[in-house]
């Protein structure tokens, strides 16, 4: 069996892009497919193309809707590593930014002056994302040019809109109707806030955790030591968001577990510094999604980050990330509400992917007509 894709970084990430009429070929379920392409499981994956890592473990699916109000639809897998599993149950901020370079790329929109605007649909959430992809003279530079923080080397840039984000998961901003929540779990009451826009994240204070805001390089360590907690407070959450029926039910992926505190008084740069878990693990960035769910908490009375911000929340909120400050920005346009943040992309390779082994397994319809 071969499988054409290409290999593109979004943002902090690396996912493999197909096209869904490909993956339909191959009369294969994509639950059976992905993890075996990726070559998982096996936390090295290396009978597969996956990275080993939750950044690297990704893939986008892509096609050219029917309809004229889109450009672009797109689904996210998340891949497992040690299982052989996909999680559907969130989009991947980081990875939608390689969305609108793709079609540019393979033709599927025509560039435009100094930005092509591209309109796509991510179907694990239905969220609308306006891409803004910089073609200076109505074309891609010849050599790409941006940089953002967490990618030595540059990219194209991408900007991301998220159109009216809130709720898109659970109908809801506040999926539980309060700003503040308590999740119990080992006999201890945890203080947290519950938020869906971009992606359903559950928001939990450094403090409580003994993380000190005045160290924020030490978190790492301190986070690792926690992570069973961290998974069961996750689990927890899940249910009261209403995303599972009891905690072991819960997916991988969602919902997100953000962690926040007022940034150092030596860190001018940034308004709240930001740990974010991805898949059990501290994420190396920060999840773009999630800097969505964070902008809007920011502003939103009652939200554990909104104790530290208060009143001095700006039109850009800067985050303190292990990889440097996130900038996210929020606007209104045409009657919504549009959140966003720049990032880059870069194709990196197209190729025939082979697999050596027929799948006994049965073709997932809804990739015959569209994506999941």
């Amino acid at each position: 069996m071969k499988i054409e894709a290409e290999w593109m970084r979004g943002g902090t990430s690396k996912c493999w892009v197909f096209e869904s009429a490909d993956l339909a070929e191959t009369q294969t379920s994509v639950d059976v497919l992905l993890p075996r392409l990726f070559g998982s499981p096996d936390h090295r994956q290396i009978d597969g193309v996956g990275g080993a890592t939750s950044t690297t473990s990704k893939a986008m699916i892509l096609r050219r809707p029917l309809d004229g109000d889109v450009d672009v639809e797109f689904t996210f897998a998340q891949v497992g590593i040690e299982e052989a599993a996909v999680d559907w149950g969130s989009n991947c901020g980081n990875c939608s930014a390689v969305v609108g370079l793709y079609a540019i790329e393979k033709g599927w929109v025509s560039a435009g002056d100094d930005v092509t605007r591209i309109v796509t649909r991510n179907t694990n959430t239905g969220q609308i994302i306006i891409q803004q992809v910089a073609t200076p003279a109505g074309a891609l530079p010849t050599m790409p040019e941006a940089r953002m923080p967490g990618v030595p080397f540059p990219g194209y840039q991408v900007g991301l809109g998220f159109q009216d984000p809130a709720g898109k998961t659970t109908g809801r901003l506040l999926p539980t109707g309060s700003a503040r929540d308590v999740v119990l779990t080992g006999g201890t009451r945890w203080d947290v806030s519950m938020v869906d826009a971009g992606a359903p994240v559950v928001i939990l204070r450094a403090q409580d955790l003994g993380l000190d805001p005045e160290h924020y390089d030490m978190w790492f360590g301190g986070v690792e030591l926690q992570l069973q907690t961290l998974e069961r407070i996750r689990r927890q959450a899940a249910v009261l968001m209403g995303l599972a029926a009891t905690p072991g039910e819960a997916a991988r992926a969602v919902p997100k577990v953000a962690i926040v505190a007022p940034p150092s008084i030596n860190d001018p740069d940034a308004d709240a510094s930001v740990m974010m878990l991805s898949m059990g693990k501290p994420h190396p960035a920060l999840a773009i999604t999630g800097s969505i769910a964070l902008t809007l908490a920011a502003r939103t009375p009652g939200t554990v980050m909104n104790e530290f911000m208060g009143a001095a929340v700006h039109p850009r909120l800067r985050l303190r990330t292990p990889a440097g400050v996130i900038e996210t920005w929020s606007e209104e346009r045409d009657g919504s509400q549009l959140v966003g943040v720049d990032r880059t992309a870069r194709t990196i390779a197209s190729t025939t992917i082979h697999l050596p082994e027929a799948i006994d397994s049965t073709v997932d319809a809804s990739l015959a007509g569209a994506t999941r």
